[in-house]
């Protein structure tokens, strides 16, 4: 069973809903029915849930292989922790900065990027030792 990630899994999923719901919430009291309207503020939104779309579902598999592949608990959890962490940071300084540089932002993604490449290399690793030639 991969409790660890199903618990990052579930956290991610309540963070992409609240970003989903700022995007919503902006366009009904704009009265927008599809897009930004030309509205800088909803691009910066729409960009924050969908920066998060693009990029948790990737990192959340990579979890659930080295979890189903017998990462011990706390590196799956520091993983993870550093996974929501790191889109927290990313949403709010994308938001902040209205788009533009923001540290939040970058931190955010370097973050992410970062949980990303470990997971990588620890299941290219864990591959590579499981071959039998």
């Amino acid at each position: 069973m991969a409790t660890v990630t199903a618990f990052y899994a579930a956290l991610c999923a309540l963070l992409i809903i609240a970003l989903a719901f700022r995007v919503v919430k902006f366009r009904r009291t704009q009265k927008v029915g599809l897009g930004s309207g030309g509205k800088h503020a909803a691009e910066v939104l729409i960009r924050a849930h969908a920066n998060a779309v693009e990029y948790v579902p990737l990192a959340l598999l990579l979890l659930l292989l080295a979890e189903l592949n017998g990462l011990a608990a706390s590196w799956l959890h520091i993983l993870g922790g550093t996974l929501l962490f790191g889109r927290f940071l990313h949403a709010f300084g994308l938001t902040a900065g209205r788009g533009g540089y923001h540290p939040g932002r970058f931190w955010g993604t370097a973050l992410t990027w970062t949980v990303i490449l470990a997971l990588a290399v620890v299941l290219l690793v864990g591959t590579f030792s499981a071959l039998k030639f």
